[in-house]
């Protein structure tokens, strides 16, 4: 019998050229978005301090709210869904903990406990009605969206006769979960940094000699946290390739006995998950809750997916790709006032941002199912 030499390819494996392959990998456009990002900005708005170190801070800090809903709706779309919901939930969450907290006078860290369990719920409902009725998710969230922000809007109404309710800082003090999405992290080293000159401190006043940049705000730290949290479990777990078999083929993962309606299902409640983070540290940041929080944010969320990589059709994506589309949306939301640029461009970048990374996502997927 003829040796069959080693190079010789199989008909059916496809010769990719090595910048296809490289297309392949998720992250690729995020990481492309980023460096153009940040070379933009370094040349444009430099010297107005956006890179020193309250700028870093502040646009690190938008990117973060960014990145916690990001993450939830990474591996909701790689399972294959969509929940436009998400906006609605963090208004709805934040409203929560002040009803509960403020208004009903409950200990902050029961009306936090609580909010999560209701919105955990909601979340829970949504996958429910969709993987046992069949109707498309982006139906049964939208309608999600409208009952949350209605019951945000008519809770406060009724109860308080107002849409904004003060006073959660106050009722936070001395509890022991608030500091959880509340509090920073790191004050002594930052005061360090400050002390030998690393970063500018106070020159004037009660806070003379304080550094500009008093610590990581837990909404940073939560950021961080759950992005190496979906990362590990989307690339290192079994239960991360039930997620990609959900998205890509459902029938066919449920063949090879992939639990595809309870991956689905917990996905949903993952998604709630970040919205109720996000909004519990805003809530402690601002001492209050707002009816209109969260407007158009899971639009932001889907997008920053998007661009980082992610195919609409589900079965593809990336956490980290997804990370940096955040990143990307702070980044310009803050370059645009540092750079002295009408802020409403920011809507338009987003248009123009997301119509390219569709057309680049779709490209991938054809050349990942081989069409033409």
């Amino acid at each position: 019998m003829a040796d069959t030499p080693q190079a010789a390819l199989d008909e059916r494996v496809k010769d990719i050229s090595p910048i296809r392959k490289a297309l392949i990998r998720p992250e690729l456009g995020g990481i492309i978005g980023t460096v153009a990002v940040f070379t933009f900005f370094a040349l444009l708005a430099g010297s107005s301090g956006m890179f020193n170190a309250q700028g870093i801070m502040n646009w690190t800090t938008v990117s973060a709210q960014f990145m916690i809903i990001a993450v939830g709706a990474c591996l909701l779309m790689i399972a294959g869904e969509f929940d436009l919901s998400v906006g609605s939930m963090i208004g709805f969450a934040g409203m929560m903990v002040a009803i509960f907290g403020v208004t009903l006078g409950f200990p902050m860290w029961m009306a936090i406990l609580i909010t999560f369990a209701i919105c955990l719920a909601c979340g829970w409902l949504n996958g429910y009605i969709v993987v046992k009725t069949g109707l498309p998710s982006f139906i049964v969230t939208l309608a999600t969206l409208f009952i949350l922000r209605g019951f945000t809007i008519f809770i406060p109404q009724t109860v308080e006769r107002k849409t904004i309710i003060g006073g959660i800082r106050e009722a936070a003090e001395g509890d022991w979960l608030a500091p959880l999405f509340g509090a920073k992290i790191l004050g002594g080293l930052f005061q360090w940094f400050g002390d030998i000159g690393l970063i500018a401190v106070f020159e004037r006043g009660n806070r003379a000699g304080q550094p500009v940049v008093d610590g990581v705000p837990m909404l940073i730290v939560w950021a961080i946290v759950l992005i190496v949290f979906g990362h590990l479990l989307l690339t290192r777990t079994k239960f991360g390739n039930w997620i990609f078999a959900a998205g890509g083929d459902a029938q066919a993962a449920r063949y090879v006995g992939v639990p595809v309606n309870q991956v689905k299902i917990l996905m949903f409640m993952f998604t709630a998950f970040c919205a109720t983070v996000f909004a519990v540290c805003q809530v402690m940041e601002f001492g209050s809750a707002g009816a209109d929080r969260g407007l158009l944010k899971e639009f932001e969320a889907i997008i920053a997916v998007v661009i980082g990589g992610a195919l609409l059709t589900g079965g593809y994506g990336s956490v980290i790709g997804a990370a940096l589309g955040a990143l990307i949306f702070g980044v310009v939301q803050q370059g645009l006032f540092f750079a002295n640029v009408e802020s409403s461009l920011f809507r338009v970048f987003l248009g123009v941002i997301l119509l390219l990374a569709v057309i680049l996502n779709t490209y991938i997927r054809r050349i990942i199912t081989g069409e033409r």
